[in-house]
This record gives structure tokens, C-alpha cells and sequence, in this order.
């Protein structure tokens, strides 16, 4: 008999890297990606058109800046920006979430430029 697949250590897999706004791969779920990474200063204001994006902070805090005004978040909670919804998540201190995106989205949406990376695995 195989043995079930192990369980996946949150604070393991954060332990395992320190470069800010990479995202990393720790799961997949049907055809998403489970991602962490490790946030701090200002990203890029963009857009997913086709899909929404779920923040789940693990610990600090996060903004998700949107045009119609801010969404703060503490450990523990989450958010999800709808698709086509410009925003711009922001630390003013180191901050570790947790992301589900369907696989390949791209972290910076639709304004592409040099901040754009493809999640790398983590095993």
C-alpha cells in the first residue's frame, strides 16, 4: 500500500526562501496553483482579466490598494479581487500570503514589465 501524500508545512516552505514578490509553488488544486510569497514595499498596479486572485495573509499585513479604496488585512484573513478589478497589494512591513490563482496566471496581470515572474516549486 503507497503511502498518502504528506501534508504541506506553510512555515516549512516560508522557511525555505527570503527574495520579496516570488512566488512560489507549494501545491496544485484541479487546475490552480497554491502559492506563497513573501511581500514588503509597493508592487505594480494591474489587472487579471480573467480570473479572480485570493490573498490569504499568513502573518504581517497587507493593503490591496483598488481605485475605489483600500482592503487591510491582518493575519488570517482573506481576500479575493474579482477578475478585471485593477489593485496593488502593498506591505509597509514584511508580509507572508498565500495565493490561488488558476495555473500560469501571471503575477503582475496585464502591465507585464520586469517584475513579472513565472511561480517557481518549492519541493
Amino acid at each position: 500500500m503507497s503511502q498518502p501524500p504528506a501534508p504541506v508545512d506553510l512555515a516549512d516552505k516560508l522557511a525555505q526562501f527570503s527574495d520579496l514578490w516570488s512566488q512560489k509553488k507549494v501545491a496544485d488544486l484541479n487546475d490552480y496553483e497554491v502559492k506563497l510569497a513573501k511581500l514588503k514595499g509597493e508592487f505594480v498596479w494591474h489587472t487579471h482579466e480573467d480570473t479572480d486572485e485570493l490573498f490569504l495573509v499568513i502573518s504581517g499585513r497587507l493593503t490591496i490598494q483598488l481605485r475605489g479604496g483600500d482592503v487591510v488585512l491582518g493575519p488570517g484573513e482573506l481576500f479575493v479581487v474579482p477578475r478585471g478589478v485593477e489593485h496593488c497589494p502593498r506591505a509597509d512591513e514584511e508580509t507572508a500570503v498565500l495565493l490561488l490563482e488558476p495555473a500560469g496566471t501571471l503575477n503582475t496581470g496585464d502591465a507585464g514589465g520586469p517584475r513579472t515572474k513565472a511561480a517557481e516549486s518549492l519541493d
